[in-house]
């Protein structure tokens, strides 16, 4: 099923062109317009899903079966040294496009992109609190 007003859904369809980089039956992946660095990938289901939330499990199966080799590909094509993977799931998160992709976005050692990753702590009894509440809402 295609959303006729995705962006994504048009690359897939054809109503927008991409630089495609690789594609199945479920999955394509292609260049993003606006790169962090060379070589920054999208991979995406082609059956429109919003975000992680509502992925059918047999798409999520695809996507994560390509990723080994796509992460390989473009770290070898832009001698990366590292890569990150990254997935946003709603507006807050930084997501944009209201379809389901993932970045792969190659790192060298030096480049400007920056990532801070502010880890903080947990108390004892504020962890056992959240864990209990993420539990308590699993449904898979």
């Amino acid at each position: 099923m295609q959303d006729s007003d995705c962006v994504f859904c048009k690359i897939v369809q054809g109503g927008i062109p991409a630089f495609r980089i690789w594609e199945t039956d479920d999955c394509l992946a292609f260049l993003d317009a606006g790169p962090l660095a060379d070589g920054h990938t999208l991979l995406i289901p082609k059956h429109h899903c919003q975000d992680l939330r509502d992925v059918p499990i047999a798409a999520m199966g695809a996507l994560s079966a390509a990723l080994p080799g796509l992460a390989s590909a473009v770290m070898r094509a832009t001698n990366a040294s590292g890569l990150n993977l990254l997935q946003n799931t709603g507006p807050s998160s930084g997501q944009v496009v209201p379809h389901l992709h993932f970045h792969l976005i190659p790192r060298i050692e030096g480049d400007e992109l920056g990532y801070r990753w502010n880890a903080g702590r947990y108390e004892k009894e504020q962890a056992e609190a959240i864990r209990a509440r993420i539990v308590h809402e699993l449904d898979c």
